[in-house]
């Protein structure tokens, strides 16, 4: 299928790594032009590398911490001025480290809802404007399968991302009739740097192996095993297509039927 987004500029945050870099693979194998940004100057240089190599498509680079107050601005103006448009958005960053949810304090509270709700939706409202003259647009938020199924030691993602999550379903009506979509891909447990930190803190909160700590993971997944990232990029993509221009207000799961309730 010809997703229609060639050559379309796409800014993915969180994009040297994970799910984020999952993403971007998937857009740049689609032809769409990347920015792509986080912290990390080394990882985003050499992916950056590897996904032009691979694809042989313009891949800029923006270094930025989203727990950053400023990075909204900071990461939009050099996007634009790195792409002149940006047509995709992808709304991503890494989550909070875990913490007994009866033991959270204001200052973890404050800097997990920058990190997940403040900086991507000052982002997007920041880009939404070209987009809705342009008569086309995507943004798509990395969430969690947690915002319907919560993880109780991960709250602060669970909360940040959630407040997201209210942001996107209301904007998504909004801005509909203007040719933009707003959507959001709930991942539960995929194979990824962050699941295997997790599983590590587990292991070592509980006194068990990783091994048993996985184990245990995979008898609440349906399909038996942790999922692979390009499995959400590639929704992700789709998301982002012109096929899917009347899909809009959505959060659909990449979780191997880990999520018990219904939507």
């Amino acid at each position: 299928m010809d997703l229609g987004i060639s050559g379309r500029g796409a800014l993915v945050g969180g994009g040297s790594s994970g799910l984020g870099r999952a993403a971007a693979d998937a857009l740049a194998a689609e032809g769409c032009r990347l920015a792509i940004w986080s912290r990390d100057r080394d990882r985003l240089e050499a992916t950056a590398d590897e996904i032009r190599r691979r694809n042989g498509v313009d891949v800029a680079t923006i270094v930025a911490d989203a727990a950053d107050p400023d990075a909204a601005k900071t990461v939009a103006a050099a996007a634009e001025a790195a792409l002149g448009t940006v047509d995709i958005a992808i709304l991503n960053a890494g989550g909070p480290p875990p913490v007994d949810p009866t033991t959270t304090d204001p200052a973890a509270w404050a800097r997990s809802f920058q990190l997940l709700a403040t900086t991507p939706i000052e982002l997007a409202t920041l880009l939404l404007p070209g987009m809705r003259a342009r008569g086309w647009g995507r943004l798509v938020a990395i969430l969690s399968s947690s915002i319907r199924q919560p993880i109780p030691d991960l709250v602060y993602s669970t909360g940040g991302r959630s407040a997201l999550t209210a942001w996107l379903k209301t904007t998504a009506r909004a801005v509909a009739a203007d040719g933009v979509t707003v959507n959001g891909v709930l991942p539960g447990r995929l194979s990824t740097a962050r699941i295997e930190s997790l599983d590590s803190a587990r292991a070592a909160a509980t006194s068990h192996s990783v091994d048993e700590v996985r184990a245990g993971h995979l008898a609440t997944i349906p399909a038996g095993r942790y999922g692979r990232p390009e499995e959400l990029g590639a929704l992700v993509a789709f998301l982002c297509s012109d096929p899917a221009g009347y899909i809009t207000g959505t959060f659909p799961a990449v979780d191997g039927g880990l999520i018990a309730g219904l939507p």
